[in-house]
């Protein structure tokens, strides 16, 4: 009789349709069996880390834990606001930019809806999208970037978002701002573009945007259908806090205020990012150090008769043979042998390339070297 009790209890129950299809997101790792020490590279941590002055704030935070967090994050987003001259009514605070980019999905889309991703797009957009019901539709690159025309042609009437990484992940490719205004313009209003823009700081080509005109230009036109993310785990070294925010129209801060959790960032991470926000020297210091050591890395991997994938943002995505002794594997088993973490992305449909974070600059000068003795081999 108990048994019949727990199969019928058992019935009850259904998990939604997609969830069980998803396949969990992993990380960069950040050990090795039997190694106290080592250098990570795996998950474009600031090479940096966080400025003091947020260290600062982060330790005073500690002295109030039994205290919940403002739930509106008002001087974090006030402190954002005077950074990049934007509307404090216009930003929500999110635990990382991943979240927002997950509440973008919970708001437009469901089942029998479609959400469009580039090739090699950041993992977690088809997540988001089987995680509300959706079809996530994945369009071809060229030449390991964003088309936009491929983009447009995979738009239907069941498409509700369009996720874009710029720069993306794992690539390190950028759409130009005019490129991005075509992609805009020629989307349906009903669709969503979603601008995930979490290396932006890094960088420093005149042609780019990280989508704050985009979101005004349109709001000036009467639309609601671009949104912008930003995180704090990049340049500002606070990946650990979980923070990010995002830049949109008043109608959809106000949906990401109605779903999201009510104190969804901690204390501690809203006072540390507002210390990181006025620490300017910090960040600029972060920008030149990454600028000097990845075009160092490139020039040096290059130079070794690897292909370097041409990168914007804050690491380097390398190209080793395919068969023979000197393949991604035999690289990737090499340099964790000397205690040394990169990250494979044969699940981003890159399956010969390893993703190489630019470090401090002992470690930048630690992989060359590595890779420069395993190709001598």
């Amino acid at each position: 009789m108990a048994s019949d009790r727990k199969s019928s209890a058992k019935a009850e129950w259904q998990v939604r349709p997609g969830i069980l299809g998803i396949e969990p997101y992993e990380g960069g790792k950040s050990k090795l069996k039997g190694r106290r020490r080592v250098i990570k590279l795996s998950s474009n941590e600031g090479a940096l880390g966080p400025s003091p002055k947020a260290m600062k704030a982060f330790r005073e935070a500690g002295q109030a834990l039994d205290r919940y967090p403002d739930g509106g994050a008002h001087e974090l987003r006030e402190a954002i606001g005077r950074r990049f001259r934007l509307d404090a009514d216009l930003i929500a605070c999110g635990a990382g930019s991943d979240e927002l980019l997950g509440l973008i999905g919970r708001a437009f889309a469901g089942p029998g809806d479609e959400v469009v991703y580039t090739e090699h797009g950041f993992l977690i957009y088809p997540i988001i999208a089987r995680s509300v019901g959706a079809t996530p539709v994945k369009v071809p690159e060229t030449n390991f970037t964003a088309d936009v025309d491929a983009i447009l042609a995979a738009v239907t009437r069941r498409t509700k978002i369009v996720y874009i990484a710029n720069p993306n992940n794992p690539t390190g490719s950028y759409l130009p701002a005019r490129d991005m205004r075509r992609l805009r313009a020629g989307l349906p209003r009903g669709v969503v573009l979603a601008v995930d823009a979490a290396y932006a700081e890094f960088v420093t080509e005149k042609d780019y945007e990280p989508g704050i005109a985009l979101v005004d230009a349109a709001r000036r036109s009467g639309e609601d259908n671009v949104v912008m993310t930003r995180t704090f785990s990049k340049v500002f070294g606070l990946g650990g806090l979980r923070l990010g925010w995002a830049y949109a129209p008043a109608s959809v801060t106000d949906l990401f205020n109605r779903i999201r959790m009510p104190f969804n960032v901690s204390a501690a991470a809203q006072a540390a990012g507002v210390a990181a926000l006025a620490d300017r020297a910090h960040t600029a210091r972060a920008v030149a150090h990454n600028a000097r050591w990845r075009a160092w890395l490139a020039g040096r991997l290059e130079a070794m008769g690897l292909v370097v994938l041409p990168s914007v943002a804050n690491f380097v995505t390398v190209a080793f043979p395919a068969t023979g002794r000197h393949t991604m594997q035999a690289a990737d088993r090499y340099l964790n042998a000397r205690g040394i973490i990169v990250r494979r992305i044969g699940k981003y449909g890159l399956p010969r390339h390893l993703r190489i974070t630019i470090g401090r600059a002992d470690e930048t000068r630690a992989v060359a070297e590595a890779l420069a003795a395993f190709l001598s081999e």
